[in-house]
This record gives C-alpha cells, sequence and structure tokens, in this order.
C-alpha cells in the first residue's frame, strides 16, 4: 500500500477523532458584531458559525453552510483564542451547531470568563454549557426534548399563517420562563410583519423578533 495513502489515512482518522472531541470543528466563518435577532438584540457578540445542517429550512438565508466539507476542521483552541480577542460573549450558530459536540469548545471559553449563547433548531442531542439557549424549532426535524427544557428563548420563525399555530405547538414545550418570539422570514417581512404585530397584541406572551442587523446592512 502507498506510503503517502497510508499517511492521509491516518492524519484522517487523527482529524475524526478531534471533531467527535469537539476539539475541531467545521468552521465556516467567525466574526465580531451586533446581535440582530430576539432578546440580545443590539448587544456586541463574537459569532462562531459552524457548517453542516440536514435540517433543511427552504428560506435559509445561509445555504453555504449545510455542507460540512466545504468547512475545513479549525482547532476550537483557535476559535477560543480568536474569540477572546474580540468580546465577553459568544454566540456559537451554524448551520446546525448541535450536530457536533459542544461541551469542549463552551468549557474553554466559559474557562476565560466568556458568556456563550447559541441559536439552534434542537434537532440534535443537547451538548455544551450555556448562558443563553436560543431555540427554533423547524418543522422538518422537530427539537429533542432536552432541548425544549434548556431552552431560554423560543424564536419561531413566520413565513405563512400556518406558522403561527406551529409557533403555539412549540410553546407549549418549553418551560414557564422561556421568552416567546415571533420573527417574520425576510422575504416575507412586508406581508407577515403587520399580521405579527396584530398577533402579539392580541396575544402578549409572545414578543415580536426582527432582523434588524438586515436593516444595519451588518453581519
Amino acid at each position: 500500500m502507498n506510503v503517502d495513502y497510508l499517511c492521509r489515512l491516518m492524519l484522517k482518522k487523527e482529524v475524526q477523532a478531534l471533531i467527535d472531541l469537539g476539539k475541531m470543528l467545521p468552521l465556516m466563518e467567525e466574526f465580531y458584531t451586533i446581535q440582530g435577532e430576539g432578546a440580545h438584540t443590539g448587544t456586541a457578540a463574537y459569532f462562531i458559525r459552524i457548517g453542516g445542517c440536514d435540517v433543511g429550512c427552504h428560506w435559509c438565508d445561509v445555504k453555504e453552510s449545510w455542507d460540512a466539507n466545504l468547512h475545513p476542521p479549525t482547532h476550537t483552541d483557535l476559535i477560543v483564542d480568536n474569540a477572546k480577542k474580540y468580546a465577553e460573549t459568544v454566540v456559537i450558530t451554524g448551520g446546525e451547531p448541535l450536530m457536533w459536540s459542544l461541551d469542549y469548545i463552551t468549557e474553554q471559553l466559559q474557562n476565560k470568563g466568556i458568556k456563550t449563547h447559541i441559536e439552534t433548531s434542537g434537532a440534535y442531542e443537547f451538548s455544551g454549557i450555556w448562558d443563553w439557549f436560543c431555540l427554533s424549532p423547524k418543522k422538518t426535524k422537530l427539537p429533542t426534548q432536552r432541548c425544549y427544557q434548556e431552552a431560554n428563548e423560543l424564536k419561531m420563525i413566520i413565513h405563512n399563517k400556518n406558522d403561527f399555530e406551529f409557533a403555539e405547538e412549540q410553546a407549549a414545550k418549553v418551560g414557564n420562563n422561556c421568552k416567546l418570539y415571533l420573527q417574520p422570514e425576510w422575504s416575507k417581512k412586508e406581508k407577515m410583519t403587520p399580521l405579527i404585530i396584530n398577533y402579539v397584541m392580541n396575544d402578549p406572551k409572545w414578543k415580536i423578533s426582527l432582523q434588524t442587523h438586515k436593516y444595519l446592512n451588518i453581519p
């Protein structure tokens, strides 16, 4: 057997072992910006976007994140060191970040005094240590029971009128202290925002979330 092939095979196995431990992650991008949605809108945060997602939202605005193979495995310690340079809060998003073990990265971030937030569909098993857990369920792949239990924030994307019923179904599954948000899907915002306003006025347990970063033209 070719020696070069053997070396590449061993390296691939070594990388996969580190990925399984969460010590490497398929990093798509990382950037310092202003949180644009939900409970922490308007606050500075360092975003870590991890590649890989099979939830398949047709209106997803980061479909380039879906294929994890397009995003090189990056040492988690390097990601943590980069975050420490900029922010006191990190938001881990995707893709679908819970496809990967997040125990190691969140432990390292918290050891450095950095608050850890996540934005997830909750479709995979819970991992990580979180100061804030934002759950955004999708009809195509529902959250696990643990993710419902851990949610600090439920963010429901409203693309059509049927999504209000889905939002209520999901709200019934989270804890009593979970903050509830309805957010218009960006391409339907002119049509759905007035409906959301009326809905929240009639049922004030909900709040409105907007993608303010898109209005501000920032990442």
